[in-house]
């Protein structure tokens, strides 16, 4: 029987591999579960803020605001990660018409999922190094420096992944 492209039974090994994406679903479970550490971990940090934000320094209110947003932003990441991951690597999430659908999830690939993933790093960076200069004057210059180093680290890589996924996307001119 001739079955059309879209129908035909996979040989045993091309099948057996196609189906091993299905491993990487645990993995994403194992994040959620992470998310949820996370979740915990924010709620012990507000708790914290509301019940000492009468006795302490405006300096550490501040400082325990940039631990929840970076908690969040770290969320944030995990749910491009879960989210995207899944629906590139492993299988449709068929989201098309829900209310709640990411705008970006839309037009998501790996080349897309790495540039959000590397974007969301600064940002969790950039939270990271502004509480090492708030904390500057306990602190050894090397840190400082390290800090900045790494930071800008991660912003040249940012760069290099957004311009090589763009040159790979980019049209081919016709000869």
């Amino acid at each position: 029987m001739d079955y059309p492209q879209a129908f035909r039974p996979l040989r045993p090994l091309p099948n057996f591999i196609f189906m091993s994406r299905w491993l990487q679903a645990p993995l994403y479970l194992g994040l959620i579960v992470a998310q949820g550490v996370y979740v915990y971990r924010f709620m012990i940090e507000l708790w914290h803020l509301v019940s000492t934000a009468n006795t302490i320094q405006e300096a550490e209110i501040m400082l325990i605001v940039l631990g929840l947003i970076d908690v969040v932003m770290i969320a944030n990441l995990l749910v491009m990660v879960i989210v995207g991951g899944y629906e590139t690597f492993v299988s449709r999430l068929d989201l098309e018409g829900h209310p709640d659908q990411p705008e970006w999830l839309s037009h998501v690939n790996a080349g897309v999922l790495k540039v959000k993933l590397a974007t969301a790093i600064i940002g969790i960076s950039s939270i990271h190094l502004l509480k090492t200069f708030i904390n500057a004057p306990s602190l050894d210059d090397k840190t400082l420096m390290w800090q900045t180093l790494i930071h800008l680290a991660f912003v040249l890589s940012a760069l290099a992944i957004a311009m090589t996924e763009r040159l790979s996307h980019a049209p081919q001119p016709s000869h």
